[in-house]
């Protein structure tokens, strides 16, 4: 029997099964490819998406944008201005009217129970573009990506550096669980993901053979890595004040190229971006004149390398996206 999504919320990869992720992988990889040769599918003609957003995002909401639109559908986007949403009108009640007005419904913010009661209330696919605690659409974005380079995922080690604990951190263990790829978290022992989701993986990767490894040491967690992956050390939402705090615990677990000496040679860099590689940002000046660091959770050297995937990885979200939307669409 053919795997059918249609109706389906895509709110966290544990929602779905591995035969699920690998449908929309493949599809995916259709959807790249009719982009890349210029064949038009418009296969949602007639069909209206809204995308809600509380933080702000480059690639998210491009990636939305343009995936709908080149799938036929309308496009409304809402800021966090430009709704009542938890304000002057309820979530259930937000839920409601925007299920009676759109075919799906995209949300980005703070909340995995917001987005749950966004599904929970509209009666229409809503698709969590990030919250608090898991990262979906990026997740398929990322085992695209390397899964284009080396021609396989299962049995591949993955190792991620930094604040293990975060969405990005949380989704990339399970998505490694059920892929069957090798998945260490390689950060301070009070950054790890939390006990119970760590043992939701563990019990995943059994099924599908790999192995979920928590270590606070930088050789052990990257030596034999076939991908290396960081994220910023301060997520959107948290102050200012917890960046020097941040920047001495996570500092030793930066990427550079003695992590990749440990590497296996063909090791790639991935990262989901934005990223503090140099100074030409705001944030990326101010933290050098604060203290002193011209670089932070990765190199320039291993960020403009021809290692680096993340650009791959960027132009993939579009593309896994379009799948996601498509295939609970249809």
């Amino acid at each position: 029997m053919g795997v059918n999504l249609r109706g389906r919320s895509f709110l966290k990869l544990l929602d779905y099964t591995t035969e699920e992720i690998r449908y929309l992988l493949d599809l995916s990889k259709n959807f790249k490819d009719m982009k890349r040769a210029g064949v038009p599918h418009k296969y949602l003609e007639g069909k209206n998406m809204v995308l809600l957003f509380e933080k702000t995002s480059t690639r998210t909401r491009c990636s939305f944008e343009v995936a709908g639109y080149d799938l036929g559908m309308g496009v409304t986007y809402l800021d966090p201005g430009s709704s009542q949403m938890g304000k002057k009108e309820s979530i259930e009640d937000t839920a409601r009217v925007l299920g009676r007005l759109y075919d799906c419904i995209e949300y980005r913010g703070f909340s995995q129970e917001l987005v749950q009661t966004l599904a929970d209330y509209s009666g229409v696919p809503v698709y969590n573009g990030l919250t608090d605690m898991f990262h979906p659409t990026q997740m398929l974005a990322d085992i695209l990506t390397i899964e284009e380079h080396f021609g396989r995922l299962k049995g591949l080690n993955f190792t991620y550096m930094g604040d293990a604990r975060n969405n990005v951190a949380n989704s990339l263990m399970i998505v490694c669980a059920k892929m069957g790829v090798n998945f260490t978290a390689c950060a301070p022992s009070h950054l790890f993901p939390a006990e119970d989701l760590v043992e939701e993986a563990k019990k995943i990767a059994s099924e599908t053979g790999s192995k979920i490894t928590l270590t606070e040491d930088v050789k052990e967690g990257t030596t034999g890595a076939h991908v290396l992956y960081t994220d910023i050390w301060v997520s959107m939402g948290e102050p200012d004040e917890v960046w020097e705090e941040r920047i001495n615990l996570l500092k030793k677990y930066q990427v550079n190229k003695e992590a990749f000496a440990n590497a296996d040679e063909h090791a790639i860099f991935m990262h989901c971006l934005p990223s503090f590689h140099d100074l030409h940002t705001t944030i990326g000046q101010d933290i050098y004149e604060k203290f002193g660091l011209k670089e932070m959770e990765v190199t320039n050297e291993i960020f403009e390398s021809s290692r680096s995937k993340v650009f791959e990885e960027a132009e993939n979200r579009m593309h896994t996206i379009k799948a996601v939307i498509y295939a609970t669409m249809k």
